[in-house]
């Protein structure tokens, strides 16, 4: 038989090149031979014999093979309307399979959809991209679509067709690149991934940029998978953060990686389980007083050296550890536990693994084509293309999916300043300036802007934080002030000066007092983190306890003060984990913490230390009410540099809400003055250098009556002993 396609109109369909395989494929009115007459035309590679099937009447129409690559046509010149039906397909081994055609569905993307997306603007777009199990029209099956503009052709491929392009081909929906196709059969935990065919004619498979699960490394197909279902008991908790004001509440952020934690050495060393950790860390984080878990990135990476900075699967939660509802799980029980969830997020810059966004329809699609704009050489990446609605739609959707879907309570948006500058880590030629001669990257200025913004409006209580390492003016202001909009800024020159001036020895800290006291200079410039994050105990930084001098009781004690000065000091709080055990081997992702070190009394020590430290920074309410407001503190002494003394109070809401704060940097021990600001009777509420933290026991007992007796800048003074290397807190009592 003669078929009503060209020779070169089928040899197209048999190499997948079409943009619209539907005007070809399934059933068509056509006219032959000046008579309407109905068509079907099936492509099924390996079929032997395929009838139509009317859904009706139960009768069969075979179809007759017109290539031996498994292309099948049937005229029906007696049929003139369509007639629901379905295909029997006959494989020749004993294996007939009865499906509905995947070319008789409409299109699962309304026009609507398509327009929002192509404006930047649909916040949901995650729910029409990427695969969705559904039914339609009565059948069950998996919708897919992809956005890839540039792209000859695109087949969806995976074990349910042998990999092969020919079988499931996508159409293109007019001008919006959305390829899309509705598979009627498949089921979750099906695996697939896009053939992408490019214009110069390579053929590349891609994870799907909207999948929300993938196998597990280093394989890296999308698994499809529902996300919905999942029955949520954090009502209370969504409830009263949406009601909460996060700048006069206490956070202290315990920053965790979730594959070196803890590991099950009784396993082969592996990781532990989203299920597991949802029992063993949350107790962990509860019963040590931390408020919040910030994860570094769960998003889905291929590297475990990259520690899942490099991002491949956006929508994923990784699956090292588990499915995706089982990080719901996780996140739901630290709710139930009063502890807050912040993920790590990762929309300055991806990698260029060819399977992943890299180049993805044959072009620079997600990134620029030009590396001066588009490729970060340090990193070995490429950098987001955000003056492309699309990809700024993909952005801000998926900060959103995080937030909506599992219930995240914050994102820390990594690598801000390389998003700012255009010259980030470039010289001179390497970069190519805005529109005004300037180095600001304006287009990621406003998607920042954009995000925050729509976040804000859109999911009250969730906090933006910003890893921006520069002096870039505004970073959490409001965006209605031109500001970025962020809520919170990692203080990353508070950490650095920090870090300086804890390394060095005790003697010489006088010679460089100011590194410990710049940073109330500017703190009320931005809403500041504090962090001693990851960053700091890699890469041949040394862990903390190696960095501070000393003997080992020495360098306990260093930490204990440090961190004592850490709490106190003005801002939120972040500390990464084994920072709280003293632990000396530098943090590698591919090894557990060494949890083993807490059966030897200096270690031990030290995580009572930071447990009671947290829990005495949650009940006092001076040391987090007013982080941002300069009536909330008061330098008591920043000038005794000779001694390395600091002292300073901190004020809450109540009057009555007050702390003295005393911090000794050497091992000298003083009997002296310290100034208070008001009259009445002061006792020590805390003291660093108690001998239950390992320390040498110089504390303050009973009650000291301020005098009027004018010390450093206050009015009043007590009487008391500063403990070496010791960090002591005072409280007046009540009348």
């Amino acid at each position: 038989m003669k078929s009503t396609l060209s020779i070169n109109e089928i040899n197209g369909l048999i190499k997948a090149e079409y943009g619209d395989p539907h005007s070809f494929l399934g059933m068509h009115e056509l006219v032959v031979d000046d008579k309407n007459v109905l068509v079907v035309r099936e492509l099924i590679p390996g079929a032997k014999s395929i009838d139509v099937i009317e859904k009706k009447s139960g009768k069969h129409y075979a179809m007759e093979q017109i290539h031996d690559a498994g292309f099948f046509e049937l005229v029906l010149k007696r049929r003139k309307r369509f007639f629901p039906y379905i295909l029997s397909v006959d494989f020749g081994d004993g294996n007939v399979w009865e499906t509905e055609d995947q070319y008789v569905f409409e299109p699962q993307i309304g026009e609507y959809d398509r327009y929002l997306f192509g404006q930047g603007n649909h916040y949901k777009i995650y729910e029409k991209l990427g695969s969705h199990i559904k039914t339609v029209k009565g059948v069950e099956g998996v919708s897919f679509a992809v956005w890839a503009p540039n792209a000859k052709s695109i087949s969806v491929v995976g074990d349910f067709n042998n990999w092969d392009d020919r079988r499931n081909q996508m159409r293109l929906l007019g001008e919006s690149g959305i390829w899309e196709l509705f598979i009627p059969g498949l089921r979750e935990f099906d695996k697939y991934k896009y053939r992408v065919k490019t214009a110069d004619g390579r053929s590349v498979l891609k994870f799907d940029p909207y999948g929300n699960c993938s196998e597990l490394r280093p394989k890296n197909a999308t698994v499809i998978y529902d996300i919905n279902g999942y029955e949520w008991n954090d009502d209370a908790w969504i409830k009263m953060r949406s009601e909460t004001d996060r700048y006069n509440q206490p956070i202290n952020i315990y920053e965790v990686h979730m594959g070196s934690w803890m590991r099950v050495p009784e396993e082969g060393d592996r990781f532990l389980t989203y299920t597991e950790m949802a029992d063993k860390l949350v107790k962990y984080v509860k019963e040590m007083g931390y408020t919040h878990i910030e994860f570094m990135p769960v998003t889905e990476y291929p590297f475990d050296g990259s520690w899942g900075y490099q991002v491949t699967g956006y929508y994923a939660p990784t699956s090292r550890y588990g499915s995706p509802k089982e990080f719901m799980h996780l996140i739901d029980v630290c709710h139930q536990n009063g502890i807050a969830v912040i993920m790590d997020w990762v929309p300055a810059h991806f990698p260029k693994d060819e399977f992943g966004l890299a180049r993805f329809d044959g072009t620079a699609l997600y990134e620029h084509q030009d590396s001066r704009l588009g490729e970060h050489v340090e990193w070995g990446t490429y950098i987001f293309n955000y003056g492309r609605n699309e990809v700024k739609n993909f952005l801000i959707a998926n900060a959103l999916y995080w937030i909506n879907e599992f219930h995240i309570d914050g994102l820390r948006v990594d690598a801000v300043a390389s998003m700012l500058y255009l010259d980030y880590c470039r010289n001179e030629g390497q970069w190519v300036p805005n529109q005004y001669g300037g180095r600001e990257n304006l287009d990621a200025v406003e998607f920042l802007k954009h995000m925050n913004s729509i976040i804000k409006e859109t999911c009250p209580g969730v906090m933006m934080m910003a890893e921006e390492s520069t002096s870039w003016e505004g970073v959490t202001r409001d965006v209605k002030y031109n500001g970025l909009g962020f809520s919170l800024k990692w203080n990353m020159g508070w950490m650095n000066d920090f870090l300086s001036y804890i390394k060095k020895d005790t003697v010489y800290r006088k010679y460089h007092h100011n590194n410990i006291t710049f940073a109330m200079m500017y703190n009320y410039n931005e809403n500041f983190i504090l962090v001693l994050s990851h960053d700091e105990v890699v890469h041949m930084k040394g862990s903390m306890i190696y960095k501070v001098p000393g003997d080992i009781w020495q360098k306990a004690a260093n930490l204990r003060v440090a961190y004592g000065f850490m709490y106190a000091h003005p801002g939120k709080k972040l500390m990464f984990m084994g920072n709280e055990i003293g632990q000396f081997s530098e943090w590698s992702e591919a090894r557990s913490l060494d949890w083993h070190i807490l059966q030897y009394d200096t270690h031990k020590n030290l995580q009572k230390y930071v447990k009671d430290l947290n829990h005495f920074y949650l009940e006092n309410k001076c040391m987090w009410e007013k982080d941002f407001d300069p009536a909330g503190f008061e330098w008591i002494d920043c000038d005794d540099a000779e001694r390395s003394i600091l002292s300073f109070e901190r004020r809450g809401n109540d009057p009555d809400d007050r702390l003295v704060f005393v911090c000794n940097f050497t091992e000298a021990v003083h009997h002296t003055r310290l100034g208070v600001p008001l009259e009445g009777e002061y006792e020590e509420v805390f003291n660093s250098d108690s001998k239950e933290y390992g320390g040498s026991g110089v504390i303050n007992e009973g009650v000291f009556t301020s005098e009027e007796i004018q010390c450093s800048k206050m009015p009043r003074s007590i009487d008391i002993t500063i403990p070496p290397l010791g960090f002591a807190v005072f409280k007046r009592k009540k009348k």
